[in-house]
Parts: C-alpha cells; sequence; structure tokens
C-alpha cells in the first residue's frame, strides 16, 4: 500500500481532474441536500457542522443552505492561528456568505465575533476514503484532533465518487467516520 504522503498526492490530482470535468454551476446542484437516510438520522434540535469548501472538494455549501432553512444551527471551522487548535462558529448567513471572513489558511471562516458552536453532526471534507468509514484528509491532524476530543459527535465524510479507494492506511490517532455521501451513494452508517 501506498504512503500517505503518496496518496495524498495522487488523491488531489484525482479530485482535482474530476471536479474540473464538472461544471461549477453543477456542483453546487450535485450536493443540494444530504441523501433521506442521512437526513432521518439528524434530530430536529442538532447542531450541523459542515466546512467551507476549497476547491475541488465536495460543496458543503448546499447542505448549509438546506440546513439552516431547516432550522438547524450551522457552524463552521474556525482557526484564530495556523498553530491554534480548530474550532467551530455560528454560520448565519449561508446564501450570502457575509458573515465569514477570510482565517489563516485561506479559507473563509465565521468572524471572530460569531458565536462558538459545538456540532451534533459534523461533515467533513476528505481525499480518500473506503467502505468501512476509513478517511484520508490533508494531513493537518485538525478534524481528527476535534473529532477525538468529542466522541459524542457523528462524522459524515463528503466526496466525489472517484475518491473511494479499497484500503486507506491508518494510523491509531485517524478517527474513523459513521458514514460517507457521495454524489452517487451513502456509505454506512456503520
Amino acid at each position: 500500500m501506498a504512503s500517505k504522503s503518496t496518496l495524498r498526492r495522487e488523491m488531489r490530482a484525482l479530485r482535482r481532474e474530476h471536479a474540473s470535468a464538472v461544471p461549477e454551476n453543477m456542483r453546487g446542484l450535485i450536493f443540494r441536500h444530504p441523501p433521506g437516510p442521512l437526513r432521518e438520522l439528524i434530530k430536529p434540535d442538532w447542531t450541523i457542522g459542515l466546512y467551507h469548501a476549497a476547491e475541488h472538494e465536495a460543496p458543503a455549501s448546499g447542505y448549509a443552505r438546506h440546513f439552516s432553512e431547516a432550522g438547524h444551527p450551522v457552524a463552521l471551522p474556525r482557526f484564530e492561528s495556523k498553530d491554534s487548535p480548530m474550532d467551530f462558529a455560528a454560520h448565519d448567513d449561508p446564501f450570502g456568505e457575509q458573515d465569514l471572513e477570510h482565517g489563516p489558511f485561506g479559507i473563509l471562516q465565521p468572524a471572530a465575533s460569531s458565536i462558538a458552536l459545538t456540532p451534533d453532526i459534523l461533515f467533513v471534507p476528505l481525499l480518500a476514503f473506503n467502505d468501512q468509514g476509513a478517511r484520508l484528509g490533508q494531513g493537518g491532524g485538525h478534524y481528527d484532533r476535534w473529532l477525538a476530543d468529542n466522541p459524542e459527535t457523528k462524522a459524515i465524510g463528503m466526496a466525489w465518487d472517484c475518491q473511494f479507494l479499497d484500503q486507506i492506511p491508518t494510523e491509531p490517532h485517524d478517527m474513523m467516520l459513521d458514514a460517507i455521501v457521495t454524489p452517487t451513494r451513502l456509505y454506512g452508517p456503520f
């Protein structure tokens, strides 16, 4: 099996190639709302954790709008600095995104004045996944550390179908996903 660093390089290229082939105006429609079986797992009072997608990641903005319209508080990751731990804060404007600012990693995040929230369910980006809930992330460990500190939070991966691998190298600190959603399939819940 290839090393994590080799897989990350290969999967970034594959994801970029795949996402670039999907017209930009169609990407958001593909992930407009979560599939029915996944929605059924979510309790009415849950806070929904999402992410502001970087280029080529499975877009999560449709889910933010969907859950906001359904009355759920929506939270996005926030970093004070590149060395600080990831936390989550309210994303109150999923239609206009006027409540977001550029964070230390260049990704839009809730403003420093946004209210801190703890997601009950967290949709996470990834580079690769398998059908047992293993996830290959970007390598920073932010989601793994946050999920280890918040074991009661359900973790759902969001990915393009091309990001599936039969095997993912894992280490003891790697947190497993409870499910993965792609444009064509829901893997899990595990």
